[in-house]
């Protein structure tokens, strides 16, 4: 409720001064009422029947009872005259949308597309996405990045619709190489929580064991929405006609839904099926979060917050409280003297009455707060896993490192490997494996973070690798660079030391007598070829330096600037009307970008997995 530059920020314990009226105005009529002799008594008999003392007026406290009551209810329902910025913090969800972009899905067994509906069902999922990042991977022959992970939604929304089998440089449907690009996305966004949702017509089943072991071992799940019907329907060609295979017989690939479904059960996903409502896209858009799983990051955005002065009142109300004493106003004046020192504000709970630390960490974990539940908690363990849970990696390998057993080492060493500490978390599972041999969970989970730090340090070796190929690059070309100044240079000075050689013949002949006339005659063609050396430097200078003609013409164009506008308009609108016929073509930029990934990973010696074209 705003009134002017009054914001009331709980405006509705105004309506608490409406018993306030009532019981101000039931006590004004019971004090005129009791005690007033003046209304039985005849006025001039009353200074004989009552005494002095007894007619006295008595003091009136209902007028500074209701001001109170009206302070307190205006500092109950929050006014405030000015906004203070708070920190924003949003839910790191992310989601990789892998969209299959190969030749069947232009099947039409959904109107109007496979495709099309596709691209929709997108849509609606970046409109119900509030929070979180998402980004778009497509693929067919290969596997393309669209858009990394952001959380700009509208620019995945304006891309969806250059997107179509067309484009994509390689033709087939690898889906594992979609899913395990996918995965280098989340790992590069720092999001090893992240989910993947695949939206395609099928699977080769020669793949499901790739797509499995690679979301296993990052600890993904893979959400599968398949597109189309179990019936199929032929692909249309672009001059005509539908797609045939090698034997003469049109292509209508079918949904298999039971492949799909089993592809989604070994990655610990679900499978689903395309619906025309959203009810496909609840649990998508907001995932249930496990209590103590959901993380939070402050966001770059602010948000501005009424600020609460309501408590500027309750200091006028101190007064009023001081009167309650009556005789202890000396005791409730004491009071005010701890207002000159303000001590810094402390928490108190009624819950360290009655409740261990343990115990009030063990509420906290059950109601979802795992961060306040690892500050609550004495026990190293139990302070471990609740920072654990909160995403708190670092903080929970500190406290299980307070213990040492082989469960404290165990739970270490997954808190460091979450944290990306590889050879500290190598450390932890093998002391762990020293003091309980037989641990399973320990061994596997060694051999896998030693398999990531192989994979790490091949993928820096690769990096260091192209690196030195990039630097020899710049070298030869710094080289030829400077190979072909050198040239230059050469040519340069070749043919100032021959104008040189020329000027000098050219004033040798000048001083020569021209008393025989048989070497006039010999020299006349060297004469004549000279001088037209000298007449094309000339032209040159001419044509390089201004002359005063043209330094007139230049000063007469300037000039004549005002007359000229009009062509330069007509000039300017027929460069609009040519730039108006060149043809809009959304997808050119991601066609070339995908077909020099293709060629890229085609030079690297990768080749196509999936045979069929379609």
């Amino acid at each position: 409720m705003t009134l002017g530059a009054l914001h009331l920020m709980r405006p509705e314990w105004l309506w608490a001064l409406l018993p306030a009226l009532l019981l101000g105005w039931a006590l004004a009529a019971a004090h005129k009422r009791s005690g007033s002799w003046t209304a039985v008594i005849d006025p001039a008999l009353l200074p004989y029947l009552v005494s002095e003392s007894s007619t006295g007026k008595r003091r009136n406290l209902l007028p500074w009872l209701l001001l109170a009551w009206l302070l307190a209810c205006v500092a109950l329902a929050g006014p405030s005259l000015r906004k203070i910025p708070q920190p924003v913090q949003q839910r790191q969800d992310a989601l990789v949308v892998v969209l299959d972009l190969s030749y069947s899905m232009k099947a039409a067994d959904l109107v109007p597309s496979r495709l099309d509906r596709a691209r929709q069902k997108i849509l609606d999922l970046l409109k119900q996405r509030e929070e979180g990042q998402t980004a778009l991977v497509a693929f067919a022959g290969d596997a393309h990045v669209v858009t990394p992970l952001t959380d700009d939604t509208g620019t995945i929304a304006n891309l969806l619709p250059a997107l179509n089998p067309d484009m994509m440089p390689l033709p087939g449907s690898d889906a594992a190489s979609a899913v395990s690009l996918a995965l280098e996305l989340l790992r590069s966004g720092g999001a090893l929580d992240g989910r993947i949702l695949l939206i395609t017509d099928g699977v080769a089943r020669d793949q499901h064991n790739d797509i499995a072991g690679a979301l296993d071992a990052a600890g993904v799940e893979l959400e599968v929405m398949g597109v189309g019907t179990a019936s199929g329907a032929p692909l249309p060609l672009p001059d005509g006609g539908f797609l045939k295979d090698a034997q003469g017989t049109i292509v209508v690939p079918g949904l298999d839904s039971g492949s799909l479904a089993t592809l989604a059960e070994r990655s610990r996903g679900r499978y689903m099926a395309m619906q025309v409502d959203n009810s496909d896209l609840e649990r998508l858009a907001h995932p249930p979060a496990l209590p103590g799983r959901e993380r939070l990051s402050d966001s770059e955005r602010r948000a501005d917050h009424w600020e609460d002065q309501g408590y500027v009142l309750v200091l006028l109300l101190l007064p009023v409280a001081v009167f309650l004493f009556r005789r202890g106003v000396l005791l409730g004046l004491l009071a005010l003297l701890w207002l000159g020192n303000p001590q810094a504000a402390r928490a108190q709970s009624w819950d360290d009455w009655w409740l261990t630390p343990d115990q009030q960490g063990q509420r906290a974990l059950e109601a979802g707060d795992a961060e306040q539940a690892s500050e609550l908690f004495d026990n190293s363990a139990w302070a471990g896993t609740a920072a654990y849970e909160a995403g708190n990696y670092e903080g929970a390998a500190q406290r299980f490192a307070e213990g040492d057993s082989a469960d404290d080492w165990y739970n270490r060493g997954n808190a460091l490997a979450r944290a990306g500490k590889l050879d500290e978390a190598i450390a932890a599972y093998t002391e762990s494996l020293d003091r309980q041999p037989e641990q399973a969970d320990a061994q596997a989970n060694l051999e896998l973070v030693k398999q990531l730090k192989e994979q790490q340090e091949q993928q820096q070796q690769n990096q260091q690798n192209q690196d030195g190929e990039q630097d020899q690059q710049d070298q030869n070309q710094q080289s030829n660079d400077s190979q072909q100044q050198d040239q230059q240079q050469n040519q340069q000075q070749n043919q100032q030391k021959g104008d040189q050689q020329n000027t000098d013949s050219e004033s040798g002949q000048d001083q020569q007598p021209r008393d025989d006339p048989a070497s006039e005659d010999d020299e006349q063609p060297q004469a004549d070829a000279q001088a037209g050396n000298q007449e094309e430097e000339e032209d040159e200078q001419q044509q390089a330096s201004p002359t005063p003609q043209d330094q007139q013409d230049g000063e007469g164009q300037e000039q004549s600037s005002a007359p000229v506008s009009a062509e330069q308009a007509e000039r300017d609108q027929a460069l609009e009307q040519w730039l108006r016929r060149v043809p809009d073509d959304p997808s050119g930029l991601l066609r070339e970008k995908f077909r020099y990934e293709s060629r890229q990973r085609l030079q690297q010696g990768e080749t196509p997995r999936d045979e069929q074209n379609w």
